[in-house]
C-alpha cells in the first residue's frame, strides 16, 4: 500500500512539473509565430488593413492586407518603425482590395494605421503591432 502511495506521489509531481514545463515552452512557441493584427479603419471606416507581424532568424516580417469598399478613392496603410537607432515610415496604396509584405532587419518597434482618400486624409487610430 505504501509502495502504491509513493508511486502515484511521485506521478503526481511529474505531472505537476510537466504542466509547470509545457506553458513555458507555449510561449516560446508563440513569439515565433507572430501576431495578428486587424481591422485597423480609416477615421471615415471607408478602408481598413489588417495582417501578421512575426519575427524569425533576427528578422521581422509583415504580411498586411487592405481593403477599400466604396471605389473610386484610394485606400493608404502606413508603417513606422524603429530600426537602427531612428525611426523610419512609408506608405502603400491600393484601390479594392491588396496584400502585401515587406521585412527587416534590426527592427525593434512597428507602428501601423489606414488612411482613405488620400495619404493624409482620414486617417485611423495608430496602432503598434511588433
Amino acid at each position: 500500500m505504501r509502495k502504491t502511495l509513493a508511486i502515484a506521489a511521485l506521478a503526481g509531481s511529474m505531472a505537476v512539473t510537466g504542466l509547470a514545463v509545457a506553458p513555458a515552452a507555449q510561449a516560446a512557441t508563440h513569439s515565433t509565430t507572430g501576431t495578428s493584427w486587424g481591422k485597423l479603419f480609416s477615421s471615415d471606416h471607408k478602408a481598413y488593413t489588417f495582417g501578421k507581424t512575426w519575427k524569425k532568424g533576427g528578422k521581422v516580417y509583415t504580411k498586411w492586407y487592405g481593403v477599400d469598399n466604396k471605389g473610386g478613392k484610394k485606400g493608404w496603410v502606413w508603417f513606422e518603425y524603429y530600426q537602427n537607432g531612428g525611426w523610419h515610415r512609408f506608405n502603400k496604396s491600393w484601390d479594392g482590395k491588396v496584400v502585401g509584405a515587406w521585412n527587416g532587419h534590426g527592427i525593434k518597434k512597428v507602428y501601423t494605421y489606414t488612411c482613405w482618400a488620400g495619404k493624409f486624409d482620414n486617417c485611423g487610430k495608430k496602432y503598434r503591432i511588433y
